[in-house]
């Protein structure tokens, strides 16, 4: 089992006051699949890591991806090309590189399950094998 991970609950996770931020310790310590960060998703909880909790957190994010905490998967010119192609059947929602990688490694995974806090756009897009839905964590596993 594989959980694709976006950056929402990563910032959550480094963050002690954000209110999700033990739920989702709890999920990822519980997890019994495998991690997935597609690295489009990495360099925006950089990003973000940088400019809300500053340059410690942001490093203490790079230590984990250097420990394996979390596989960073990269896409190859054939996932692009798919990402670039659901850009277009999804313009209104402009989606962006970070969720479609999302949506295309899921694919590769063969898994449905995501780990994000954007419903919005998560309950838009849909797997690419043709499944009805995503599985959205951490709202799936109790609201």
């Amino acid at each position: 089992m594989t959980l694709i991970i976006d950056s929402g609950p990563l910032v959550a996770l480094a963050d002690r006051r954000d209110p999700m931020q033990q739920r989702v310790q709890r999920l990822l310590v519980d997890e019994p699949g495998i991690l997935v960060v597609p690295a489009a998703v990495t360099a925006e909880v950089d990003y973000l890591l940088g400019h809300r909790l500053g340059r410690i957190a942001r490093l203490a994010f790079l230590d984990d991806l250097a420990a394996g905490r979390f596989d960073v998967a990269c896409l190859d010119e054939e996932e692009y090309r798919a990402i670039r192609t659901l850009d277009a059947a999804y313009a209104d929602l402009d989606a962006g590189l970070a969720d479609l990688s999302i949506v295309v490694l899921a694919d590769r995974f063969r898994t449905h399950r995501v780990l994000t806090f954007d419903e919005r756009h998560f309950r838009a897009l849909r797997p690419l094998d043709g499944a009805p839905a995503f599985e959205i964590l951490p709202v799936s596993v109790g609201g």
